[in-house]
């Protein structure tokens, strides 16, 4: 009876993995990818005229924030790759970036709706314009810094998580082809419709509809858990690569041992001896005998 259930156990859960992967998944992943793409755009893309308008900032420190908010998103994908690779997976560090930056995206809807939290309006833009508080400035800031850091982790783990669906390279290429025209078209079209109505509506409405975009795609990437045929983490060649950086700081002063009891070799009795060998053609220019180097 142990031996039969144990059996049926095993085979329920190949049935339920084979039901996952492939392009059933593929709807949830691109529909998420379409939505973060338009919310991503809508946030930073027209964020200096913000900072400028709203809070009072110059114009050179604005474009340098917004910098600093585009270089992040960029350079996060890294350690949200490393993550996804050495310990969480891909669905996971997904989901947690795209709820990072639906908070900061509701961070900075806060900021379009609440006078406490900006500085009062400019109208002269002259000297006089009083500057955002400490505490408006840390609002500010955490919410760009959330966006960037969750829209940089999300889009290209996203892309991971994708790709894994499918074992053929065949696939994996029509999905990749799916998978940035869906993210070029969504933010070609946020850069447009958004910006409109942020400059002609009002600020509240534009990070608002984003806002609402972001929460979409968590929950399309959500719906297709079900769906998704989930990757264990494998480990990260960056990993490794710290892990001999180390090593070797460790163990830079480290003597030598003479003995070759301190040192592993597998079965050295049978491995035979290789005859030394002459270069090829190519390296033959360094082939120099004691005779050369002596004169």
């Amino acid at each position: 009876m142990g031996e039969s259930s144990s059996s049926g156990g095993e085979a329920e859960s190949m049935n339920s993995e084979s039901r996952r992967g492939g392009w059933r998944s593929f709807p949830f992943v691109i529909g998420s990818t379409a939505c973060m793409s338009f919310g991503a755009a809508g946030m930073l893309g027209n964020l200096t005229v913000y900072l400028i308008r709203e809070f009072n900032v110059k114009s050179i420190n604005g474009a340098q924030v917004v910098n600093v908010a585009n270089g992040s998103s960029s350079l996060f994908p890294i350690l949200a790759a490393i993550m996804a690779d050495s310990f969480f997976g891909s669905f996971s560090v997904a989901f947690l970036s795209s709820l990072v930056s639906f908070l900061g995206s509701v961070i900075l809807v806060l900021t379009t709706m609440i006078d406490s939290l900006k500085p009062n309006p400019c109208n002269n833009r002259s000297n006089q314009c009083k500057a955002p508080s400490k505490l408006q400035y840390a609002i500010l800031y955490g919410g760009i810094a959330l966006c960037a850091l969750g829209f940089g982790g999300a889009r290209f783990t996203t892309a991971s998580l994708g790709a894994n669906q499918f074992n053929e390279a065949k696939h994996q290429d029509v999905f990749f082809n799916w998978f940035f025209l869906t993210w070029y078209i969504a933010s070609v079209v946020s850069l447009t419709g958004i910006f409109y109505i942020q400059d002609n509506v009002s600020w509240a409405w534009g990070f608002g509809i984003c806002s609402v975009g972001n929460l979409i795609g968590l929950v399309i990437l959500l719906l297709g858990y079900r769906f998704y045929r989930l990757d264990k983490p494998q480990g990260s060649v960056f990993l490794d690569l710290a892990r001999v950086l180390v090593a070797s700081i460790r163990k830079w002063k480290s003597q030598l041992s003479s003995s070759a009891k301190d040192y592993y070799s597998a079965r050295d009795e049978m491995l035979p001896m290789q005859p030394a060998t002459t270069p090829g053609k190519r390296l033959r220019g360094l082939d120099y005998g004691e005779d050369d180097w002596l004169g």
